[in-house]
This record gives C-alpha cells, structure tokens and sequence, in this order.
C-alpha cells in the first residue's frame, strides 16, 4: 500500500467512526497496509485523540460556517489534514495540504478542494512563527474569496 492509499484507508475508516464505534484493526482485516501500517496506526489513533482539539481548530477558521455544518466527508478530511500538520513534523505542510485537497477532488463534495485548501493553509500558518502568519482580516478576506470563486454565498450558518 501506498502512502495515498493509506490516506484514502484513513479517510474511509474516519468516516465509518461517524456512524458506529470500529476497532482499527476491525477496518484493516482486509487490507494489506504492508510499510503503512504505523502511518496508519498513528494518524488514526492521533486523529482520535486529539479531535476536539482538531475540530476546534477546524472549525475557527470556517467563516461563515460551523462546523458542525460540514459534510462529513470533508470534515475528515480536514481533520487528517490538520492532524499531518499539526504532529506529523516528517510530512511536509505542502504534502499534507496537496494530499487533502487530492483527497477532496476525488471523495469530497461539490467544490471542497477549494474550502479545504484555504483552511489547511490557514492552520498551517498559524503555527509559524509570530509575524509569519496571515492577520483574521486577511484570513475573512480568503475565505470570502474561496467562497466567491466556489460560487458560495456563505449564507450556511
């Protein structure tokens, strides 16, 4: 299994959480995640543990959305990807927000590469250094703007 793969293994087992309570290895009795399984094991347990801390983030950078209100497709998504950049220092930011929006394109909904790509981005440059970082003005300004170009009024609260 490739690292992409075991993305779409993840975003997959996430989504199944929504619904019912599932062991990891319940999902992974018939795969073969070969060299991913430790990836595997540690995005999905990570991602569990730190959830709230996660869909906080997430949804604080949703303008004009809770996140309540996401599909869960995409909340899941958002969720790995802020997992690999917020603990997984080994995954490049750029990676990790590519992978997501990869993700997105193929499993998302309508226009979601758009949204989750602007979040990502968000999250990741709040963690850079002070003065590095974008300012909540120009954070509102690019979520109106993705919104735009998604044909999005932002009227889902």
């Amino acid at each position: 299994m490739r690292r992409r793969q075991a993305r779409e293994f993840l975003l997959a087992a996430l989504y199944q959480r929504e619904f019912r309570e599932v062991a990891l290895q319940e999902l992974l009795a018939d795969q073969e995640p070969g060299d991913q399984l430790q990836f595997i094991e540690q995005v999905f347990s990570g991602v569990l543990a730190h959830q709230k801390e996660l869909d906080e983030r997430i949804g604080e950078r949703t303008v004009g959305w809770r996140f309540e209100r996401l599909a869960f497709i995409d909340r899941n998504i958002l969720r790995l990807g802020t997992y690999e950049l917020l603990y997984l220092p080994e995954v490049p930011p750029e990676v990790a927000i590519d992978e997501a929006v990869e993700l997105c394109k193929k499993y998302g909904t309508e226009n979601a590469q758009l949204f989750v790509n602007g979040i990502l981005d968000r999250i990741w440059k709040a963690t850079l250094a002070p003065g590095e970082g974008i300012h909540s003005d120009d954070e509102e300004r690019a979520t109106s703007e993705a919104k735009a170009q998604s044909g999005d009024s932002g009227a889902h609260v």
